[in-house]
């Protein structure tokens, strides 16, 4: 039971850890390509800002439903059973 439990958390921070290791670099890789589309044509500002604020809030979904999962797998465990 115990081992189960710790491989359920260890997994769980692995998760966590690859998920946000892989937003980091996500985002980082969107805002760097904003900057050049809007360094390259600035009237169109609005209109790439717009359409990064919807891919962001996708992202805020996603990680919101990553800790749902992990939450889920932390108190109702179907390996404990």
């Amino acid at each position: 039971m115990e081992a189960i439990l710790s491989s359920t958390l260890e997994a769980i921070g692995t998760m966590l850890g690859l998920c946000f290791l892989g937003i980091g670099i996500g985002v980082g890789i969107l805002g760097s390509k904003v900057a050049e589309a809007i360094g390259r044509n600035p009237e169109t500002k609005n209109e790439v800002v717009h359409s990064v604020m919807t891919i962001l809030i996708i992202l805020a979904v996603f990680i919101l439903l990553l800790f749902a999962f992990s939450f889920m797998l932390l108190f109702f465990n179907p390996l404990t059973v």
